[in-house]
């Protein structure tokens, strides 16, 4: 069966494809609108694949190949900008299929390729270096290596007579591409959260990294944008980069994040009770979630948009409520900035909720964090709920400043 492929520019085609079953993202951050793996193919003097796909759609893939190509074409060279499996494992698929397929990549790359795949690399890959350019036939690329964005071998590929980069997981973004793959093509508010959650939940904590890579790149003129996952940018580029800088420098807006965790409801009401104060206050951006009832993949796509965060959990054991305690690993690992940190939660015969808590600004002192915790034995009293309004206005107070 031949599938139909997507032609980009003069020479360069689309051959990526969807996955809309797979149910978490590194088996932890959930596809509810599944996620695409892009690919793409240089045809010319060399056929030229920069950037594969997941070995499970290697069906699907190598039709696309063959439907450029034809049956009897041949693959001359692949380009490895990232080596994270979703990308990478069908490598050794492609080189049964085109056994006289070169590799290129940096020496990073090289050093995955043998750890994962057991590849003998030493008469098939081609090392390239920071800056360097390589004629391929009749197309010269330049590569820049972007170290931590996400993985120590991850670069990036310029194809400078069309403006073009291939920039690999940076710039990318979760959700299937239903029909159009082009960011004029699509409703971008559709995309945004799916691409905002992607960069939080995937790069969002190599962001001193990403900074280095947008200014690294700056110097280049680019007029299109192709990563592995999400649109193929070829009207706005700018505006994924700009999503890409505002996110990375932890820019926020006035609003409030609440995530609790709570058993039989006491939690719940102090969260409640902190919403409401805030509205009355004029927040009007005020989110509220049950860690427990929400994956935290989308509670952090909004924490990290607004300024404040309220965390509440109650006691577990003499411990942090285990599901908040996922969460509060999440936010320890990201290290966030320019956010206010408020913390509550309830407990029986002792502590474990808050006290666990208010760690969390000690490992991340960025955190302009309100000291007055509000920390309840079993449910709130008229006198905690008055502790509750005043932690609301001391964040209002806080956020506005």
């Amino acid at each position: 069966m031949e599938y139909s492929t997507i032609k980009i520019q003069d020479d360069l085609y689309y051959i990526g494809v969807n996955d809309r079953h797979t149910h978490m993202f590194e088996n932890m951050w959930p596809l509810e609108k599944g996620v695409s793996y892009n690919s793409f193919l240089m045809t010319g003097e060399k056929n030229i694949i920069i950037d594969s796909v997941h070995a499970e759609r290697f069906e699907v893939y190598i039709s696309k190949i063959r439907s450029v190509i034809g049956d009897n074409g041949v693959i001359d060279y692949l380009i490895i900008n990232h080596m994270e499996p979703d990308h990478s494992s069908s490598i050794n698929l492609l080189l049964q299929s085109y056994p006289n397929m070169k590799l290129i990549g940096n020496g990073k790359t090289e050093e995955f390729i043998q750890a994962f795949y057991k590849i003998d690399t030493k008469d098939i890959f081609i090392k390239v270096e920071d800056g360097e350019k390589l004629k391929l036939g009749e197309h010269e690329f330049t590569f820049y290596k972007t170290p931590m964005v996400h993985w120590p071998e991850s670069m990036v590929t310029y194809y400078e007579k069309t403006k073009t980069l291939f920039s690999q997981d940076a710039f990318g973004g979760f959700a299937a591409l239903d029909g159009g793959i082009f960011d004029d093509e699509v409703n971008w508010r559709e995309h945004e959260y799916e691409t905002r959650r992607y960069f939080t939940n995937i790069v969002g904590k190599f962001s001193q990294q990403i900074q280095g890579a947008l200014k690294k790149l700056s110097a280049l003129q680019i007029d299109v944008i192709c990563p592995v996952h999400g649109l193929i940018w070829r009207k706005e580029p700018q505006k994924i980069i700009s999503l890409y800088d505002s996110l990375s420098k932890y820019e926020t807006r006035e609003g409030v994040v609440i995530a609790y965790g709570s058993m039989y409801g006491n939690t719940e009401k102090m969260a409640d009770m902190l919403a409401n104060t805030l509205s009355k206050n004029g927040i009007k951006d005020v989110l509220v979630y049950d860690v427990s009832k929400t994956h935290i993949s989308h509670i952090l796509a909004n924490i990290w948009i607004y300024k404040g965060l309220l965390l509440g959990s109650c006691s577990y054991n003499n411990s942090l409520y285990p599901i908040m305690e996922h969460a509060y690993r999440v936010l320890e690992i990201n290290k966030l900035k320019n956010h206010t940190l408020g913390i509550f939660g309830t407990y029986g015969w002792s502590g474990g909720g808050v006290k666990t808590l208010v760690n969390l600004p000690k490992s991340n002192p960025a955190y302009d964090f309100i000291e007055e915790v509000v920390d309840v034995k079993c449910s709130p009293s008229y006198e905690d709920f008055q502790k509750c309004i005043a932690l609301a206005d001391e964040m209002t107070k806080r956020i506005r400043a």
